[in-house]
């Protein structure tokens, strides 16, 4: 089965793991810290705190900015299920607003519309690598006294306005997950602009561990004192799979290029197929395509999906309206809330892409589709 989306390893990936594991860390050492700084030279300079997945990312970003019990956060539905339910895991009420028809990303005005006198957060999702619309949303967070979430899960190495990903919100979360632009094998990092806020992340992360001297409360019991002042979790990321991920990111600009290079075959390839809607690119936008998603009209996505699978070609869909998920429905929330993302998720279809996609299986895609539907 050619697959949608997989990592791309090489023998330095390789040799940078096993020089991680002859050393004398394997957790909570130097290779973490060196993942942190190399991160953040995507980042614009944002700094980052390595975690031990994208779910863990968002929930440290979210414990990080204070949403608990009480408060509301608006986020898109056309994203995995992980950016609501770690706001309703700290006790948040999730509010979804609808997407812009031809991204998929947050539409700001449905994001304004959502707002409430108990709303602590927006959380933007960049679908398939293409950023949101940040100078709106930065607007209306400012004007509303709110924080600014950017879920980049898709989107490391993406540009806004010429401006990097990490550096467009107040908190940024990344997941490098082995489909994701590169991989920690499992890992997150979050990026965040405020220097409490990021020592709230660091906490949070760390079981909510203080270890300053000057900031503890009993500051006399002996030098292997340390306080939990406030609760977190272990969502450290080992050593090993933080030298993965330096590995991997001196060759991210390569993997740009090649997703860049793919893309745009598939724009030259599909431009003329009946019934196939492509994937719009914003001229603010400079986006490293995560996956390449198409509108499939007429009501046949399940039937190309079906087919593409016999076939041998690992479509996809992404993503199930988060509030359609029973655990969401349980709670009261109904279908038809977002229409725009409803009908965008009936037609959308994710096409294999990654790195290591030769041109000749993209070839294969291509006359696949256009079989089904010539």
């Amino acid at each position: 089965m050619l697959p949608y989306g997989r990592q791309s390893i090489d023998s330095s990936d390789i040799e940078a793991v096993a020089r991680a594991l002859r050393s004398d860390w394997l957790t909570t050492g130097p290779e973490v810290t060196a993942f942190e700084a190399d991160l953040a030279a995507w980042t614009g300079g944002t700094a980052c705190v390595a975690v031990a997945n994208g779910t863990a990312a968002l929930h440290t970003a979210y414990a990080a900015l204070g949403v608990g019990r009480g408060d509301q956060v608006v986020t898109s539905p056309i994203t995995f299920v992980a950016t609501a339910s770690t706001a309703v895991a700290l006790g948040a009420t999730v509010v979804f607003a609808d997407v812009d028809p031809a991204t998929a990303n947050l539409d700001p005005e449905a994001a304004a519309s959502a707002l409430t006198a108990r709303t602590k957060v927006i959380a933007a999702v960049d679908y398939a690598g293409h950023p949101a619309e940040y100078d709106e949303l930065t607007k209306i967070a400012e004007g509303a006294g709110l924080s600014l979430v950017a879920d980049a899960a898709h989107s490391i190495g993406s540009r806004y306005r010429d401006r990097p990903v990490g550096s467009l919100a107040d908190v940024t979360t990344f997941s490098f997950f082995p489909t994701k632009n590169l991989t920690t094998a499992e890992g997150g990092a979050v990026a965040v602009r405020d220097a409490g806020v990021l020592i709230a992340a660091r906490r949070f992360r760390t079981h909510g561990l203080v270890r300053e001297n000057d900031q503890l409360r009993a500051r006399d019991e002996g030098g292997w004192y340390h306080e939990v002042q406030e609760f977190g979790l272990n969502y450290r990321l080992p050593d090993v799979l933080a030298a993965l991920g330096r590995s991997q990111l001196r060759r991210l600009g390569a993997f740009k290029a090649r997703r860049t290079h793919l893309a745009a075959r598939y724009d030259e390839l599909l431009a003329d197929v009946a019934g196939l809607g492509l994937p719009v690119r914003r001229d603010r936008v400079d986006p490293m395509w995560h996956f390449y998603p198409v509108r499939v009209r007429d009501g046949r996505r399940r039937e190309v999906y079906e087919r593409l699978r016999a076939a041998g070609i690992g479509a996809q869909v992404n993503f199930i309206p988060a509030y359609w998920h029973p655990a969401f429905a349980d709670l009261g929330y109904r279908r038809g809330m977002c229409p725009v993302a409803e009908a965008f998720y009936a037609e959308e279809l994710s096409l294999p892409l990654y790195p290591d996609l030769a041109d000749a299986d993209q070839d294969r895609v291509v006359e696949a589709l256009r079989e089904i539907l010539r």
